[in-house]
């Protein structure tokens, strides 16, 4: 038991943070823009960069950057929108899913020609855990990670339900022809869409870089459970992705827990097929995911 919680289920919450944090932006987008954006992924390692660029000029916890990473992610997602996306809303959604990937590649090449193509890491050294009721050990960082989640899911909650913008994007969500007849601005819901989307990318990239090291690879070898997370909880619905993240993240890392004997249900080196398996059985079986709603 007690191995079973230090090294499977904390991980694996601490995964499935960064696995929702991710899979709202994409859900959103989605649900307001009607495409799937495949750039989300290097959007996040963007970000993720940008937070370490500045870890090498201000020596602080890595966490505190996070506001100049977000701050990189929106005005790179605001810029691309206005000028790649835009102009192709009135065409097919094909033609804009496909400009997504375009533009993967072009946040991935900036990356490895800003700062190379190696792993890099915020620091060196093994930090040791906090120890919970004299038994139970915890990393830090996995603890940060499900803290930080936790609450970004009650103030983007209360975001939607209470604010102005944020039930003018459910509406928007809902029924786009029928939110612009009756005067909402679509054009601001685009740019919040944009900015929430792209600023929880950012975390989510931090976060996944501090627990592992960040490489031009980083976002886009997320990028498939992020999408499983969304389907999961629902297009559209970014508090079912959220809860999806989580799913998705536990499914990986117990898949690998042995469960009978000493063999594990399957490889470790397997365990990201689990989050593929789930994505086409929901795609299969229900695809509306399984808390099907509204933007909410």
């Amino acid at each position: 038991m007690i191995e079973f919680v230090n090294f499977y289920l904390f991980p694996a919450l601490a995964i499935g943070s960064i696995y929702a944090l991710g899979a709202v932006g994409i859900s959103m987008i989605f649900g307001i823009l009607r495409f799937a954006h495949f750039a989300h992924g290097d959007l996040m390692t963007l970000g993720t960069y940008g937070v370490l660029a500045m870890a090498a000029i201000v020596p602080v916890n890595p966490l505190l950057l996070i506001p100049f990473g977000m701050a990189l992610t929106i005005v790179s997602a605001l810029l691309v929108d206005r000028y790649f996306y835009k102009p192709l809303r009135e065409l097919p959604t094909i033609y804009t899913v496909i400009s997504s990937f375009g533009i993967a590649l072009v946040f991935r090449s900036i990356v490895q020609l800003v700062w190379g193509s190696q792993n890099q890491v915020f620091s060196t050294g093994v930090k040791p855990p906090l120890v919970l009721f004299d038994t139970f050990r915890v990393s830090v960082l996995h603890l940060q990670a499900v803290i930080s989640t936790a609450i970004i899911a009650v103030l983007l909650h209360y975001f939607l339900t209470v604010t102005r913008t944020g039930r003018s994007m459910r509406a928007v969500a809902d029924d786009p022809e029928l939110a612009e007849v009756s005067g909402l601005d679509t054009a601001k819901v685009i740019r919040w869409t944009w900015i929430i989307g792209a600023a929880l990318a950012a975390i989510a990239g931090t976060f996944a870089a501090l627990n592992t090291s960040a490489h031009p690879n980083l976002g886009w070898n997320l990028l498939m459970p992020m999408f499983a997370a969304a389907i999961l909880g629902g297009i559209g619905k970014p508090m079912g992705a959220m809860a999806g993240g989580f799913i998705i993240g536990l499914a990986e890392e117990l898949s690998s827990y042995h469960w009978i004997g000493d063999d594990a249900l399957i490889s470790p080196s397997y365990k990201t097929a689990v989050a593929f398996v789930l994505m086409i059985g929901l795609l299969i079986f229900r695809p509306q995911g399984l808390f099907k709603g509204r933007l909410l």
